[in-house]
């Protein structure tokens, strides 16, 4: 199985937009519980925008012309964190594909972009436990710690 992985362009919008809605549609189906309101489209002109602007970057995988993983980032600023960090927003390996290490590649490709930007360190909110305990042991085993909390949402728009 030939592996590659690259940063994604504003062009590539589409390909991320369909691996985040198929992220958040699991999150959904196993929790049983409706967190997300996205569509394709709005997620394709949205994710041209933050890519395009500068305020989004993602990385995808790749085997056989076949899309099979992404990871989606922004950078912030926090004190507590050491100044200016990377959030990964979203990050997904197609579950047929889950095992086979590419989530660790996927994990090592953001580390090192997350080095060229200088970011002081990554953060990120796992999807709901118990259901996903295991994503939890899988960043655990990265080298993310757990911090505490649990991401809260206000929707204004």
């Amino acid at each position: 199985m030939n592996i590659t992985f690259r940063e994604a362009t504003p062009d590539d919008s589409e390909i991320i937009a369909a691996l985040v809605i198929s992220l958040t549609t699991e999150i959904c189906e196993l929790t049983n519980t409706q967190y997300f309101d996205i569509n394709l489209n709005n997620t394709v002109k949205r994710c041209y925008e933050l890519i395009n602007n500068g305020h989004y970057a993602a990385i995808i995988g790749e085997s056989d012309n076949e899309h099979i993983a992404v990871v989606t980032m922004s950078e912030t600023y926090a004190l507590y964190a050491g100044g200016k960090i990377g959030v990964i927003q979203e990050c997904y390996v197609a579950p047929t594909f889950r095992s086979t290490g590419i989530g660790s590649t996927l994990i090592e490709q953001v580390q090192m972009y997350a080095k060229k930007q200088k970011w002081a360190s990554i953060e990120l909110c796992t999807p709901p436990l118990p259901e996903f305990q295991q994503a939890v042991n899988f960043y655990q085993k990265h080298g993310l710690i757990t911090v505490g909390g649990r991401k809260m949402r206000q929707t204004l728009l």
